[in-house]
C-alpha cells in the first residue's frame, strides 16, 4: 500500500463565507496561503522524521487552481521547483451542480425534497446537476490503484472523504460529514490514517 500525504487545499473566500465550490475555481485568500505554507513545514517535519528524501515521492495535484496553487506553496516551503508535479482529473472536487455557489441554507431552499434525501444518504445521493460521493469513490479508487510510489496529494475535502471510503479507513455514512482541515497533512499508510496538524 502506497503511502499518501494528503492535503486539502488551502481556505478560499468561498470557503470562509460557508459556499459550495465544487468545479468552480476559486482562488486561495490570504489564510489559504498561509495554510498552504504550514502544511509545506508540516510535510518538511514528517519527512525529517521518516528519514524521507522528497526525491523519492510523487507529487500530484487537483486540477482546480486553488489546489495547484496550495501544491506549489507547499513546494516552495520544501524548497523543490514550484511546478514539477503532476496534475489528475481524478482528485477534482466533488461536483456541486446546481448547488455550486450556494450556502447550505440557499441550497435547502432552492431543492428542499434533494436536500433532505442528501441528509439521509448524503453518500449516494447526488446535488441537483452534481455527483454523488459514491462516483467520486469510483474515480479516487481509479487514481488509487494507478500509484506506483509514495505520493504527496493536494485535492479536496471531498475527494479526501471519498479516498477514506475507498481504502476502509471510514464508512460511508461517516465519512460524507467528516471536517478535512485545511493546512494540515493526512497520512494514509499501514491500513489506517493520521493527522499532522
Amino acid at each position: 500500500m502506497p503511502t499518501i500525504y494528503y492535503i486539502r487545499h488551502g481556505e478560499t473566500e468561498w470557503n470562509a463565507e460557508g459556499r459550495l465550490q465544487g468545479a468552480q475555481d476559486i482562488p486561495l485568500n490570504d489564510l489559504g496561503r498561509k495554510q498552504a505554507a504550514c502544511a509545506g513545514g508540516i510535510l518538511a517535519d514528517l519527512f525529517a522524521r521518516d528519514g524521507r528524501s522528497d526525491a523519492s515521492l510523487a507529487f500530484v495535484a487537483s486540477p482546480l487552481g486553488r489546489a495547484r496553487l496550495t501544491m506549489e506553496l507547499v513546494r516552495d516551503t520544501l524548497k523543490l521547483p514550484r511546478d514539477d508535479y503532476a496534475v489528475d482529473d481524478r482528485l477534482r472536487e466533488i461536483g456541486y451542480g446546481h448547488w455550486e455557489g450556494s450556502t447550505l441554507a440557499q441550497a435547502q431552499l432552492s431543492y428542499p425534497d434533494v436536500f433532505a434525501a442528501r441528509e439521509i444518504d448524503k453518500w449516494t445521493v447526488p446535488p441537483p446537476g452534481g455527483e454523488s460521493y459514491a462516483a467520486v469513490q469510483i474515480r479516487v479508487s481509479d487514481w488509487y490503484n494507478q500509484l506506483t510510489a509514495d505520493t504527496v496529494a493536494v485535492a479536496h475535502g471531498g475527494t479526501g472523504r471519498a479516498l477514506m471510503v475507498a481504502l476502509g479507513i471510514e464508512p460511508p455514512a461517516s465519512a460524507a460529514s467528516l471536517t478535512i482541515e485545511q493546512g494540515a497533512v493526512y497520512v494514509f499508510g499501514d491500513g489506517g490514517l493520521a493527522k499532522y496538524s
